[in-house]
């Protein structure tokens, strides 16, 4: 069974969603669809000016997931440019927010989306799980739930 891509850490949405060239017929226009965690990944290392490795840090990923990500991400982009193709941002695997528990049964610490309902350890599989986060999106989460433990 293969196992579940982890969502990405995004902060940022643009509001604009749709680029088109100017001057070119409707019914010959053909789109690139560029995931939001593509464009993330390019604000973050072209706009930001972060490394890879603090890129990968902020959108919850390997360095090597981040570099294939922004790769995609540049050739999409490049290839829309020069075709005269229209960019449309939408869709992919991300999260705003990022939680981090603590297994109560075996210790091990894990960070999963804040979105998702139900929270298992991936070392025991138990449901014993307790919020260890700091952040404020969490923080009122948790009060509806079982409550974080603030280090």
């Amino acid at each position: 069974m293969p196992r579940p891509v982890k969502p990405r850490k995004i902060a940022f949405v643009p509001q604009s969603t749709h680029f088109v060239p100017v001057n070119k017929a409707k019914c010959e226009l053909k789109v690139m669809n560029l995931k939001l965690e593509e464009l993330e990944a390019m604000r973050l290392k072209d706009i930001e000016k972060f490394n890879q490795e603090e890129c990968a840090e902020k959108m919850n990923v390997s360095r090597q997931t981040f570099q294939l990500i922004i790769d995609e991400a540049r050739k999409k982009v490049a290839e829309a440019l020069t075709e005269g193709m229209a960019i449309s941002i939408e869709g992919g695997n991300y999260t705003f927010n990022i939680c981090k528990y603590e297994c109560i049964d075996c210790g091990e610490v894990f960070s999963e989306p804040y979105e998702k309902e139900d929270h298992k350890c991936p070392k025991c599989d138990s449901e014993n799980v307790l919020c260890i986060d700091k952040s404020n999106f969490c923080k009122r989460r948790c009060k509806r739930k079982r409550g974080c433990i603030l280090y």
